[in-house]
C-alpha cells in the first residue's frame, strides 16, 4: 500500500505545480478529497495521495487547462454529467459522431431521437472504431453488445476495450486496469482504447 501513495511533498516537486495550485483544483472538483490521504508521520501528520491517479489527473490537467476552463474540466473529470441527454441530429450538429454511426445504431436497436449520456458513449466508442477503419459494421455489433451488457459494471471505475482478431476471427472484451491479460501469439490486438479517457472526451465535447 504504501508504494502506491506518494507524499505531498514529492508531488510538488515531481509535477512542478505549487501547494496553490494543488488546492485550487482541490476546490474545483479536479482532484477528488478522497484522494488526500491523511496519515502519521515521524513528524507528525503529512498528506499523501495514490500515486498512479493523481499524476495521471495532474499530466491532463496541465495539458488541457490552456484551452479549458477549470470548471470545464471538473465537468468533464466528475463522476456524473449533467444534462447528457442530446437529440440525435444534436449528435451530428457538434461533430460528437457521424450520421454512419447513428444510422448504424438506429438499425439494430430502432429510431431514436434523444441520447442518454451512456448510449452517446457507446456510439462514441464505436464511431471511433469505425472511423480507424480497423472494424467493419459486422463486428461493430459483437461491440455494441459487448458494451451494452459489460460497460454497467465498469462504471465509474478505469478499464479498457480490447478488440482482437485471430486468422479472420474477431473478438472484442472490457478489462479493469488493474488486470494483466496475456494473450497467444497468434493473436493481434487490433485495438485498445482507455474508457475513463474517452469518457472525459466525450463530456469535453458536451460542454
Amino acid at each position: 500500500m504504501e508504494k502506491d501513495l506518494i507524499s505531498k511533498k514529492e508531488l510538488l516537486e515531481m509535477t512542478g505545480i505549487s501547494y496553490g495550485q494543488l488546492y485550487r483544483w482541490k476546490r474545483k472538483n479536479l482532484l477528488p478529497e478522497e484522494w488526500f490521504i491523511k496519515k502519521s508521520t515521524f513528524t507528525g501528520q503529512g498528506t499523501f495521495f495514490p500515486k498512479d491517479k493523481i499524476l495521471d489527473r495532474i499530466k491532463k490537467i496541465k495539458s488541457r487547462k490552456e484551452d479549458t476552463s477549470l470548471d470545464d474540466l471538473a465537468i468533464m473529470f466528475g463522476s456524473t454529467f449533467i444534462n447528457g441527454i442530446l437529440e440525435k441530429d444534436h449528435l451530428v450538429e457538434r461533430n460528437i459522431v457521424t450520421e454512419v454511426t447513428i444510422d448504424f445504431y438506429i438499425n439494430e436497436r430502432g429510431e431514436m431521437e434523444k441520447f442518454s449520456f451512456e448510449k452517446m458513449f457507446y456510439l462514441y466508442i464505436l464511431d471511433k472504431l469505425f472511423e480507424s477503419g480497423k472494424i467493419n459494421l459486422e463486428e461493430g455489433k459483437v461491440v455494441l453488445k459487448l458494451l451494452e451488457e459489460q460497460y454497467p459494471k465498469f462504471k465509474g471505475n478505469e478499464g479498457q476495450l480490447l478488440f482482437i482478431r485471430k486468422l479472420g476471427i474477431s473478438s472484442c472484451c472490457l478489462i479493469s486496469n488493474t488486470c494483466e491479460i496475456y494473450f497467444e501469439n497468434d493473436i493481434k490486438i487490433i485495438e485498445k482504447l482507455s474508457l475513463s479517457d474517452l469518457t472525459e472526451e466525450l463530456k469535453i465535447k458536451l460542454v
